[in-house]
Protein backbone atom coordinates (compact mmCIF):
# COMPACT_ATOMS: atom_id res chain seq x y z
CA UNK A 1 0.00 0.00 0.00
CA UNK A 2 1.30 3.43 -1.35
CA UNK A 3 0.61 6.88 1.38
CA UNK A 4 1.00 10.21 0.63
CA UNK A 5 1.11 13.22 2.46
CA UNK A 6 0.77 16.51 1.54
CA UNK A 7 1.38 19.83 3.04
CA UNK A 8 -0.48 22.91 2.08
CA UNK A 9 1.31 26.53 1.74
CA UNK A 10 2.46 28.97 -0.39
CA UNK A 11 6.00 28.42 -2.68
CA UNK A 12 8.44 31.09 -2.39
CA UNK A 13 10.40 33.10 0.89
CA UNK A 14 7.76 35.50 0.75
CA UNK A 15 5.24 32.94 2.05
CA UNK A 16 7.61 30.86 4.20
CA UNK A 17 7.19 31.91 7.58
CA UNK A 18 3.25 33.08 7.08
CA UNK A 19 0.50 31.06 9.09
CA UNK A 20 -0.75 29.72 5.89
CA UNK A 21 2.62 27.46 5.26
CA UNK A 22 1.86 25.40 7.94
CA UNK A 23 1.43 22.48 6.35
CA UNK A 24 4.86 23.24 4.58
CA UNK A 25 6.32 23.81 8.18
CA UNK A 26 4.89 20.71 9.41
CA UNK A 27 5.46 18.91 6.09
CA UNK A 28 9.19 20.27 6.17
CA UNK A 29 9.88 18.59 9.56
CA UNK A 30 8.52 15.04 8.84
CA UNK A 31 10.45 15.10 6.13
CA UNK A 32 13.87 15.55 8.09
CA UNK A 33 12.57 13.09 10.86
CA UNK A 34 12.44 10.82 7.77
CA UNK A 35 15.74 11.68 6.52
CA UNK A 36 14.80 12.58 2.99
CA UNK A 37 14.67 15.69 0.72
CA UNK A 38 12.26 17.13 -1.82
CA UNK A 39 12.89 17.09 -5.29
CA UNK A 40 10.96 19.40 -7.82
CA UNK A 41 8.83 17.27 -10.46
CA UNK A 42 7.26 19.82 -12.54
CA UNK A 43 5.31 17.84 -14.30
CA UNK A 44 2.86 17.46 -10.99
CA UNK A 45 4.09 20.73 -9.91
CA UNK A 46 5.39 20.04 -6.52
CA UNK A 47 8.42 18.98 -4.73
CA UNK A 48 8.30 15.22 -3.86
CA UNK A 49 9.97 13.39 -1.55
CA UNK A 50 9.95 9.78 -1.03
CA UNK A 51 10.72 6.90 1.19
CA UNK A 52 9.92 3.60 2.88
CA UNK A 53 8.27 3.34 6.19
CA UNK A 54 7.38 0.05 7.89
CA UNK A 55 7.86 -1.59 4.06
CA UNK A 56 4.94 0.72 2.24
CA UNK A 57 6.15 3.19 -0.10
CA UNK A 58 5.27 7.11 1.53
CA UNK A 59 4.97 10.40 -0.85
CA UNK A 60 5.56 13.45 1.11
CA UNK A 61 4.19 16.26 -1.32
CA UNK A 62 4.35 20.04 -1.35
CA UNK A 63 2.45 21.65 -3.96
CA UNK A 64 4.07 24.30 -6.09
CA UNK A 65 0.82 25.74 -6.94
CA UNK A 66 -0.37 28.14 -4.47
CA UNK A 67 -2.85 27.23 -1.91
CA UNK A 68 -5.91 27.79 -4.04
CA UNK A 69 -5.20 25.77 -6.05
CA UNK A 70 -3.91 22.61 -4.35
CA UNK A 71 -5.81 20.39 -6.01
CA UNK A 72 -4.02 20.93 -9.57
CA UNK A 73 -1.18 19.17 -7.96
CA UNK A 74 -2.23 16.63 -5.70
CA UNK A 75 -4.81 14.94 -8.16
CA UNK A 76 -2.54 14.00 -10.73
CA UNK A 77 -0.05 12.37 -8.15
CA UNK A 78 -2.33 10.54 -6.83
CA UNK A 79 -3.84 9.01 -10.13
CA UNK A 80 -0.03 8.59 -11.68
CA UNK A 81 1.44 6.76 -8.43
CA UNK A 82 -2.54 5.03 -7.87
CA UNK A 83 -2.63 5.82 -4.66
CA UNK A 84 -6.57 5.63 -3.41
CA UNK A 85 -7.86 9.17 -1.28
CA UNK A 86 -8.41 7.19 1.89
CA UNK A 87 -4.35 6.87 1.87
CA UNK A 88 -4.36 10.71 1.08
CA UNK A 89 -3.44 13.00 4.27
CA UNK A 90 -3.87 16.28 4.05
CA UNK A 91 -1.74 18.64 6.43
CA UNK A 92 -2.82 22.29 6.72
CA UNK A 93 -3.86 25.44 8.42
CA UNK A 94 -7.09 26.58 10.23
CA UNK A 95 -8.57 29.82 10.99
CA UNK A 96 -11.29 27.65 13.27
CA UNK A 97 -8.44 26.37 15.83
CA UNK A 98 -6.37 28.25 18.24
CA UNK A 99 -2.94 28.81 17.52
CA UNK A 100 -0.99 25.13 17.60
CA UNK A 101 -4.23 23.32 18.72
CA UNK A 102 -4.06 20.61 16.24
CA UNK A 103 -7.47 18.42 15.45
CA UNK A 104 -7.44 15.09 12.73
CA UNK A 105 -10.26 14.33 10.41
CA UNK A 106 -10.75 11.23 8.07
CA UNK A 107 -13.45 13.28 5.83
CA UNK A 108 -15.39 16.25 5.22
CA UNK A 109 -16.09 19.85 4.15
CA UNK A 110 -13.48 22.25 3.40
CA UNK A 111 -14.11 24.44 6.05
CA UNK A 112 -13.65 27.28 4.33
CA UNK A 113 -10.40 26.43 3.74
CA UNK A 114 -9.30 27.05 0.10
CA UNK A 115 -6.54 24.46 -0.37
CA UNK A 116 -8.45 22.04 1.04
CA UNK A 117 -11.57 22.85 -0.96
CA UNK A 118 -9.09 22.76 -4.32
CA UNK A 119 -7.78 19.06 -3.30
CA UNK A 120 -11.87 17.82 -2.62
CA UNK A 121 -12.90 19.59 -6.05
CA UNK A 122 -9.63 17.90 -8.12
CA UNK A 123 -9.94 14.75 -6.41
CA UNK A 124 -13.62 14.32 -6.45
CA UNK A 125 -13.75 13.18 -3.08
CA UNK A 126 -13.88 14.39 0.94
CA UNK A 127 -12.71 11.24 1.97
CA UNK A 128 -9.29 11.98 2.54
CA UNK A 129 -7.68 12.57 6.06
CA UNK A 130 -6.96 15.78 7.29
CA UNK A 131 -4.29 17.15 9.97
CA UNK A 132 -5.61 21.08 10.64
CA UNK A 133 -2.96 23.03 12.49
CA UNK A 134 -5.00 26.34 14.24
CA UNK A 135 -3.73 29.44 13.72
CA UNK A 136 -6.65 31.29 15.23
CA UNK A 137 -8.72 34.00 14.33
CA UNK A 138 -7.33 37.33 12.85
CA UNK A 139 -7.13 40.27 15.91
CA UNK A 140 -9.94 42.65 15.49
CA UNK A 141 -9.32 45.06 12.39
CA UNK A 142 -7.46 42.41 10.61
CA UNK A 143 -8.68 40.72 7.26
CA UNK A 144 -8.70 37.22 7.01
CA UNK A 145 -6.50 37.32 3.96
CA UNK A 146 -3.07 39.43 5.98
CA UNK A 147 -4.11 37.25 8.85
CA UNK A 148 -2.96 34.00 7.01
CA UNK A 149 -0.26 35.92 5.35
CA UNK A 150 1.73 37.16 8.11
CA UNK A 151 4.00 35.28 10.17
CA UNK A 152 2.97 34.81 14.11
CA UNK A 153 3.99 37.28 16.68
CA UNK A 154 6.25 36.69 19.46
CA UNK A 155 3.68 35.25 21.99
CA UNK A 156 1.90 32.56 19.34
CA UNK A 157 5.48 31.35 17.84
CA UNK A 158 6.22 28.69 20.36
CA UNK A 159 2.35 27.50 20.69
CA UNK A 160 2.62 27.32 16.78
CA UNK A 161 5.59 25.25 16.71
CA UNK A 162 4.37 23.17 19.38
CA UNK A 163 1.32 22.08 17.15
CA UNK A 164 3.72 21.88 14.07
CA UNK A 165 5.72 18.75 16.74
CA UNK A 166 2.56 17.31 17.50
CA UNK A 167 1.05 17.18 14.15
CA UNK A 168 4.63 15.40 13.16
CA UNK A 169 4.19 13.14 16.04
CA UNK A 170 0.67 12.16 14.48
CA UNK A 171 1.87 11.26 11.06
CA UNK A 172 4.85 9.47 12.45
CA UNK A 173 2.79 7.20 14.62
CA UNK A 174 0.01 6.70 12.01
CA UNK A 175 2.78 5.88 9.62
CA UNK A 176 3.77 3.00 12.20
CA UNK A 177 0.69 1.58 12.87
CA UNK A 178 -1.29 2.79 9.33
CA UNK A 179 -4.57 3.43 11.04
CA UNK A 180 -6.05 6.92 11.48
CA UNK A 181 -9.30 6.34 13.13
CA UNK A 182 -6.56 4.75 15.84
CA UNK A 183 -4.21 8.21 15.15
CA UNK A 184 -7.28 10.55 15.82
CA UNK A 185 -7.92 8.61 19.21
CA UNK A 186 -4.36 9.60 20.12
CA UNK A 187 -4.16 12.72 18.89
CA UNK A 188 -7.56 14.92 19.31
Amino acid sequence: MTKMIVGLGNPGDKYEKTKHNMGFMALDLLAKELNVDFKEEKPFMSLVASTFVNGEKLFLVKPLTFMNESGRAVAPLLKYYNIDEADLTVMHDDLDSPVGRVRLRQKGSSGGQNGIKSVITHVGSQTFNRVKIGIGRPKHGMTVVNHVLSGFDNEDKEIAQDGIFKAVDAMKFYLENGDFQKTMNKFN
